[in-house]
Order: C-alpha cells, then structure tokens, then sequence
C-alpha cells in the first residue's frame, strides 16, 4: 500500500504544472501543493523524485550538542 501519492496538476492559466502531495495516499487533500512552475508533468514528477532522493540519500545535520 502507497504511504504517499504524487499528483501533476496543470495550471490552465499558465499552462504549467504543479504538483500536489498527498498524505496518506487516500486523502482527498494535498498535504503539499508546489507553484505552478513546471512546462511539463514529466518534468513536474521527476524533479519530485530528484528532490526526495537527494534528501533521502545525505543523513540530516547533527544537532548540536547544546540542543540534546
């Protein structure tokens, strides 16, 4: 079962694409919704991915010591 859904959606003013995301994938409601800044739905998604594998992939900066 999908924990999250990512949605291209076109701005019919703009002609661009934004994305939404949902959380839990069921939801009617994006949790996160971008600008409408992509010329494709392609592009929109792959740069999602890119976005969430980059982050996925170096670990979260250490807090400082003070902060514990």
């Amino acid at each position: 079962m999908p924990l999250i859904r990512i949605e291209p959606v076109e701005d019919h003013a703009t002609g661009r694409f934004a994305i939404e995301i949902y959380y839990p994938a069921d939801t009617e409601r994006p949790l996160v919704t971008t600008a409408p800044r992509y010329k494709s739905a392609a592009a929109a998604e792959q740069d999602t991915i890119a976005i969430l594998a980059s982050n996925a992939n170096n670990p979260a900066p250490e807090e400082p010591a003070n902060r514990r």
